[in-house]
C-alpha cells in the first residue's frame, strides 16, 4: 500500500476541520477522527493548519483564539490550505500552539480537538482557555463544564484550573464542572489527582475511573464516591441529552435552564420536591414541562421567555 501524500492528508484534514467547525460530529465520527489521527504522525499538524485557516478566514490573526461562533465559507477551505502551508510555521501555528479560547453559548455543546491530540467536549455556557507550554498543558475553566479525553504525554502533565481547584492527568478522561464554591470532577478513564490551590487545603487526592468527587475551594477534596450509573446520567449532555431517574422536579428544571434561554419557573412550591423519570433532549424544556404536567396534574403555560409550571390544568 502506497504512503499517503501530503496533499491527500491536507484534503482529509480540510474535511475534518469543516465537520468540527460545523458542530455536526457524532460519537462515531469522533472515534473515526481519533483513528485517522493515529494512522500517520503528519495528520495532526495538517488538522492544526486546516483549523487555523478556518479561523483566519473569518477573523484577524489577533482574535483567532476567540472564535467560538465563527462560521466561515467552506468553499474557501481547500484554496486556503495553500496559505496555511506557506505561513504555518511562522504565523498560523503560533496562536494554535500557544493558546486558544473556546466559548459556548447557552444551549451550545461543542467537541474540539486540542493541539496535543486531546479532545474536549464543552458544555453549555462555558469559557475555556487552553495554554500548552513545554512543561505543562494548562487549561483554565472560568465557568461551565467540560469533559477531556487526554492524550498521553508524561513530560507535560495536563492540568485543569477551575477557580482554586486543580485537576491533573497524564492520559485519561474526566470532566470538570465549576460550581460557586468549588468543582465537581468525574473520572471516566484512568486516574487523576485533585486538590485546591488555596490555603491549607492543598493535599492531593487520587480519583480513579468510575469515581466522582467534589473539591471545595476552601476545604479541598471530599472522599471520592463510586457511582457509575449516576456518572453516565450526569455526562449524558455530551450527546445532547438529559436523563432523569428520580430527580426532583426543581433540580430537573434547573438543569433544563442551563441549556435554554426560555426558563422553566415552578409556581407551585409543592411541585418542587416531587420526583421525575424520563429521557429528554437538552433543548426540549417544553416536552419536560408537559411530561410533568401529565404525571403530576400540573398546569403548563408556555410563553415567549418563560414556561410556567404548576397550578391547575
Amino acid at each position: 500500500m502506497s504512503r499517503e501524500t501530503s496533499s491527500e492528508i491536507d484534503a482529509s484534514a480540510a474535511k475534518w476541520a469543516a465537520q468540527l467547525d460545523a458542530g455536526s460530529m457524532r460519537p462515531s465520527d469522533h472515534v473515526a477522527l481519533e483513528d485517522w489521527l493515529e494512522g500517520d504522525s503528519r495528520r495532526q499538524g495538517a488538522l492544526w493548519r486546516a483549523r487555523a485557516v478556518l479561523a483566519l478566514m473569518v477573523e484577524p490573526l489577533e482574535t483567532v483564539v476567540d472564535r467560538a461562533t465563527a462560521r466561515p465559507d467552506r468553499r474557501l477551505l481547500l484554496g486556503g490550505l495553500g496559505l496555511a502551508a506557506a505561513v504555518a510555521v511562522g504565523v498560523v501555528l503560533a496562536p494554535v500552539m500557544s493558546g486558544q479560547r473556546y466559548r459556548t453559548l447557552v444551549g451550545e455543546i461543542r467537541r474540539v480537538p486540542l493541539a496535543d491530540g486531546s479532545m474536549a467536549a464543552i458544555n453549555t455556557d462555558t469559557t475555556l482557555d487552553v495554554r500548552f507550554q513545554k512543561t505543562e498543558r494548562a487549561v483554565k475553566l472560568d465557568r461551565g463544564e467540560a469533559w477531556f479525553q487526554v492524550a498521553k504525554d508524561r513530560a507535560r502533565p495536563f492540568v485543569v484550573a477551575a477557580g482554586d481547584i486543580r485537576v491533573q492527568a497524564v492520559g485519561t478522561a474526566f470532566s470538570v464542572r465549576r460550581k460557586s464554591a468549588g468543582a465537581e470532577v468525574r473520572v471516566t478513564e484512568g486516574v487523576v489527582e485533585v486538590w485546591s490551590d488555596k490555603g491549607a487545603s492543598r493535599q492531593r487526592r487520587r480519583v480513579v475511573a468510575g469515581e466522582q468527587v467534589f473539591v471545595s475551594d476552601a476545604a479541598g477534596a471530599s472522599s471520592p464516591v463510586k457511582r457509575p450509573l449516576e456518572m453516565d446520567r450526569a455526562l449524558s449532555w455530551r450527546e445532547g441529552q438529559i436523563v432523569l431517574d428520580g430527580d426532583t422536579i426543581a433540580a430537573a428544571a434547573a438543569e433544563f435552564n442551563r441549556y435554554n434561554t426560555r426558563k422553566i419557573v415552578i409556581v407551585d412550591p409543592d411541585l418542587e420536591g416531587r420526583t421525575v423519570v424520563g429521557w429528554f433532549r437538552t433543548n426540549e424544556p417544553e416536552s419536560f414541562a408537559e411530561a410533568v404536567g401529565v404525571a403530576h396534574g400540573a398546569g403548563v403555560n408556555v410563553g415567549a421567555d418563560v414556561i410556567m409550571l404548576g397550578g391547575a390544568r
